[in-house]
């Protein structure tokens, strides 16, 4: 299928990069730190344009959707900033003579990404990256769940549990004294010592924790860490044989209370556990988390990865400036 040919700069674009290189830009910097041939890779042969049409290539498209994340920009408004932001055009490889992809170009891509089932590979491509120079500690693995509402509207009593907008939705929690939400849970496994996301899985709300665990941990974990709603005979038995120390905080269970020096060790994980709570804090305030934005778990767990992905780029930045 027939390619675009994009990027060749003007006089104009060159003027502007002058001037971008006299301040700090994040978005270069973040641009800087990744090998994006090993994405251009996986995206190989990816061709998602209305048949006879020239497409975008496929990387320019896939950089479009990590802006899209960290501005919390609309298809529309994503159309439009890439229009009028420079700094956007350099960032996915378009100059200022090139078309820009319009809002219909961006939806897409999304949705082909997801038929295509790609994100798993370049989840994995960008946790390799930063793995390979160091940034990712591997000497231990945060691990936690937090359920976002549905963009549906929650059923009512006598609609039953279940929503025919939104059918992959479930009503779940992750507290046990909370109250039930209708939508899905949101899984991840965090570096301890980098806060990078190494893992990410989407579910619908109703699905306990303890049952992805298994799924979400990367192979070399060292200690993992999780609340009281891991504690499971099974996982435990998992984390052993997998050679994984255990940091998962102990529940009471009916004649069963804690002990002192159980409630004490809780008191001291819940610390460690602080910076996996930061991620979601982020995802929900930052990359619009507080509401799921589509209805189906397949364009979800994509938006979610998405979003993942984007954090880990900002963070990767941020400990290497450091």
């Amino acid at each position: 299928m027939p390619r675009r040919r994009v990027g060749q700069l003007s006089w104009i674009d060159g003027a502007l990069l002058k001037r971008r290189e006299r301040r700090r830009d994040p978005l270069a910097e973040i641009h800087g730190l990744v090998e994006w041939a090993a994405f251009d890779r996986l995206l190989c042969g990816f061709h998602n344009a209305v048949k006879g049409e020239a497409s975008y290539p496929p990387l320019v498209m896939f950089k479009v959707l990590l802006l899209q994340r960290w501005y919390g920009l609309s298809d529309p408004a994503m159309e439009a900033a890439l229009f009028d932001r420079m700094s956007f055009l350099s960032f996915v490889g378009l100059s200022a003579e090139d078309e820009t992809p319009d809002h219909t170009t961006i939806w897409r891509f999304r949705q082909k990404l997801a038929e295509d089932e790609l994100m798993e590979r370049l989840f994995g491509e960008l946790s390799r990256q930063p793995e390979a120079r160091g940034v990712v500690v591997k000497e231990g693995t945060l691990i936690d769940a937090s359920i976002v509402p549905s963009a549906a509207r929650r059923p009512r009593l006598d609609e039953g549990k279940t929503s025919p907008t939104d059918p992959d939705a479930r009503f779940g929690t992750t507290n046990e004294r909370g109250r039930f939400t209708f939508g899905y849970k949101m899984h991840v496994a965090v570096d301890q010592g980098s806060a990078i996301v190494r893992s990410c899985r989407l579910t619908p709300g109703n699905l306990q924790e303890v049952t992805v665990a298994d799924a979400l941990l990367p192979r070399e974990a060292g200690t993992v860490y999780g609340d009281r709603g891991y504690d499971a005979a099974f996982f435990h038995a998992e984390l052993a044989a997998r050679g994984h120390g255990d940091g998962i905080m102990r529940r009471a269970r009916r004649g069963r209370p804690l002990t002192p020096a159980e409630v004490a060790r809780n008191h001291e994980l819940s610390l460690l556990r602080r910076p996996v709570e930061a991620v979601f804090g982020t995802l929900k305030r930052s990359y619009g988390f507080h509401r799921m934005r589509y209805f189906s778990a397949t364009r979800n767990a994509v938006a979610v990865a998405l979003a993942c992905m984007a954090f880990n780029l900002r963070r990767w930045r941020t400990v290497t400036a450091g």
